[in-house]
């Protein structure tokens, strides 16, 4: 069984694969997931650069200094900026595929990532104002699109018995992103010193380039793909929409929100123990790094045993991470503090990979006669998600910011954190778990 391929007179203007069934298991063993590995891979290493240069900032304020005048109130605005438009971005995102094509909007967004970083080693020097920099860092949002295009494209290659999996790589190469550059602010800080800060930027300009030329040699457009004007009207109506980025919030929103605080948190919060930014550039890769290799995971469990029930089970984790950071934070036990919080990391990526799993099955439940229609709704839910998610991330900042400036500790931000998870798992049982009267089969 063959391909269908658009003829085109030259590759770079852009390969449309007009025959796409991944459902078909004779299609899909024959030729569909070579196809659909090869975009995989670039897709994984385009939302990589992506993440990376939307937590440029969680580095970048490790090097602000005293010389700088910004204090810790404001480091938090700057690193709760990028997180809000790379939130807003999401929904555009989402439909940018259908409408252009998923390699040619990777080749674009892998590109549009040159404007931050560009622009972050420009000003980055002592004497420039907070709102230049509040400005720059903003513009590093564009980088936190990236995986809501990333994520609704590989939606549309896989088969449904595979999405878990290919979902939790795609995503959890992308979330590798945030711990890659804290390893590169590191070598930096450790070798070069915090006067240094745009050699993050030399290192990064090469890697976007090469992200957009392997988009535009290695990767195609599926014609089936297409934007549904509707598609996100339709599927706001569904109350499963919302439920399901009430629990993104959780997972996603932790996950992104304490990758950009945590630094910040430890220094804020342990000024003993991490009077330079390096020591605390040691400790803050760790958890995002764990989270990012963890979330494929997620996605395994979820495609065994059901996305709803490790999405419980995650969460209820989670509350019992967040109880452990606020004894260790009361009794300031670094040692504890630390475990708390990589659990907290490790748990997110988790509930990343299985809540993602969670809404293709949602929709497959409700129009198991309809592919197109449960897939369209599923790929505009993924965009909602994504976007509500990433958001959340933004409150944990600003409930870090807030508790910082009223208790000079973070236990005001951990109890909130607590309640919320446990706001998470309860409407996990109640809504997919509990036995009832037209509960959803499968998810």
């Amino acid at each position: 069984m063959t391909i269908a391929v658009e003829e085109a007179p030259a590759r770079s203007s852009g390969r449309w694969i007009d025959d796409w069934r991944p459902e078909e298991t004779g299609f899909w063993e024959q030729a569909g997931a070579k196809i659909a590995r090869r975009n995989l891979i670039v897709s994984i290493l385009s939302e990589h650069i992506g993440f990376s240069i939307w937590s440029l900032w969680s580095v970048f304020v490790l090097f602000l200094g005293p010389q700088y005048g910004f204090d810790a109130a404001q480091k938090f605005l700057l690193t709760s900026a990028p997180t809000l438009v790379g939130a807003a971005l999401r929904l555009p995102y989402t439909f940018a595929v259908a409408t252009f094509g998923g390699r040619n909007w990777t080749i674009f967004s892998a590109l549009m990532l040159l404007v931050p970083t560009v622009a972050a080693g420009l000003v980055l020097e002592p004497g420039v104002s907070f709102t230049t920099l509040l400005v720059v860092a903003s513009i590093a949002g564009v980088g936190g699109g990236n995986f809501a295009s990333s994520m609704a494209n590989i939606n549309a290659f896989y088969p449904q018995r595979l999405k878990g999996w290919a979902l939790g790589i795609n995503a959890g190469g992308g979330n590798i992103g945030v711990p890659a550059v804290q390893l590169v602010g590191l070598l930096v800080l450790a070798t070069a010193g915090a006067a240094h800060p745009r050699l993050i930027v030399l290192i990064y300009l090469p890697l976007i380039v090469v992200a957009a030329v392997l988009a535009a040699l290695y990767m195609d457009n599926l014609r089936h793909a297409s934007n549904d004007r509707h598609a996100m009207r339709d599927v706001i109506k569904d109350r499963h929409a919302w439920i399901m980025s009430l629990l993104y919030i959780g997972t996603f929103g932790s996950f992104i929100g304490f990758g950009f605080a945590f630094g910040q948190v430890l220094q804020v919060q342990f000024k003993a123990e991490f009077d330079t930014p390096v020591k605390a550039a040691y400790l803050t890769f760790i958890g995002p790094l764990l989270g990012s290799l963890i979330r494929p995971v997620g996605g395994l469990l979820a495609d065994r045993y059901g996305g709803a029930r490790i999405t419980f089970w995650n969460f209820v984790a989670m509350a019992a991470g967040a109880t452990t950071v606020l004894v260790a934070s009361r009794q300031h036990s670094l040692p504890l503090f630390v475990t708390g919080f990589v659990f907290l990391f490790v748990f997110s990526g988790i509930g990343n990979g299985s809540t993602y799993k969670m809404i293709p099955a949602i929709f497959k439940a409700k129009y198991a006669q309809d592919e197109n229609e449960a897939r369209r709704l599923a790929t505009a839910l993924i965009g909602v998600a994504g976007a509500i998610g990433a958001a959340g991330g933004v409150l944990v900042n600003l409930a870090f910011r807030e508790s910082f400036l009223a208790y000079k500790t973070g236990d005001g931000a951990y109890l909130a954190f607590l309640a919320f998870y446990a706001i998470c798992f309860a409407v996990t049982w109640v809504v997919y778990l509990r036995h009832r009267p037209g509960r959803l089969a499968g998810v």
